[in-house]
């Protein structure tokens, strides 16, 4: 039994006329009556009482016709559940993230595609670097990355979600705690944390830029893994961290004093990157709804278009 034999027996139950429910069919009468004979067969019952002047259903096929029916709507409920959901409505989005800056930003994308796409599926990676994940775009193992870079990789698409500015983070017994701007002039003597040098972070390499052009190479005394490890030898006074605002947003920093930079130091920019040769439809409307989720500074002229690549 297949659902086209169940819509025969539908038809002639309903018209009560095998010529009638052949024309309904679009099918001729001699082969709807060897499928309905076909149908009894499997069943073991007769359905129809068939004479030269009517047709009419048996106590059997009273009782058929009823689930009959809910077989052909359920077809039908289920091909709608399909085709009704456009492209790149359900599916899976890789994306990736590091660092304590970027948790907020994770969050509003997240909550903004559940309510909109609850068919896609964020699959979400954390890293230490931006920098990791930024390698895992390029590789086809992520779709999507937060990401920051001093210049594009080929082949990525990307849009601007944040611009983030570089500030100076102080033992809150530093004896320029109380100053409202830093000047990296008066800190020529001072030790400084930062994260590792092999870690490809933008704030270190920025950080060091900073510093030369101000006249002097930084002192750095202690190296460390994350921003959380940085802002705990900050409060413990061990030196002085150059990050980004962001950070201040995300993290608790009891001892810590974050201050503005006298230097204007162009703000690092904060994008969602991902593959132009990624043919991911999800990833589209995930793209398409950060616009909404995370907008960005507005006045950046050089954002890509969601619909690049």
């Amino acid at each position: 039994m297949d659902l086209s034999d169940i819509r025969a027996f539908l038809a002639v139950a309903e018209e009560l006329h095998f010529t009638r429910a052949a024309e309904r069919l679009h099918m001729g009468q001699p082969p709807l009556s060897r499928t309905i004979k076909e149908l009894e067969r499997e069943l073991g019952c007769q359905l129809f009482d068939r004479s030269t002047r009517s047709v009419t259903l048996t106590p059997q096929g009273h009782a058929f016709f009823q689930p009959a029916k809910k077989v052909v709507e359920a077809f039908y409920d289920a091909r709608s559940a399909v085709t009704d959901i456009g492209p790149g409505s359900i599916g899976r989005v890789r994306i990736g993230f590091s660092g304590a800056s970027t948790y907020r930003m994770i969050g509003q994308l997240a909550r903004t595609v559940n309510a909109e796409y609850p068919g896609i599926e964020l699959v979400l990676d954390s890293s230490t670097y931006a920098d990791q994940g930024l390698k895992k775009v390029l590789n086809g193992s992520l779709d999507l990355g937060i990401v920051r870079w001093l210049a594009p990789p080929q082949g990525v698409a990307s849009r601007v979600i944040s611009k983030e500015e570089l500030v100076m983070a102080l033992p809150a017994h530093h004896r320029l705690a109380h100053e409202s701007e830093i000047d990296l002039r008066d800190l020529t003597d001072e030790p400084f944390l930062t994260l590792p040098a092999d870690s490809g972070s933008i704030v270190r390499e920025s950080f060091v830029r900073a510093t030369q052009a101000a006249g002097y190479a930084p002192r750095i005394v202690q190296e460390a893994p994350d921003s959380w490890t940085l802002m705990a030898l900050v409060a413990a006074g061990v030196g002085c961290n150059l990050t980004v605002s962001t950070i201040f947003d995300n993290l608790v920093t009891p001892g810590v004093v974050c201050r503005p930079l006298k230097q204007r130091i162009k703000p690092l920019e904060v994008r969602l990157a991902w593959l132009k040769s990624n043919r991911n439809s999800a990833l589209r409307q995930v793209v398409k709804l950060s616009v909404r989720a995370l907008p960005g500074p507005a006045s950046d002229e050089d954002e890509k278009s969601p619909q690049n690549g």
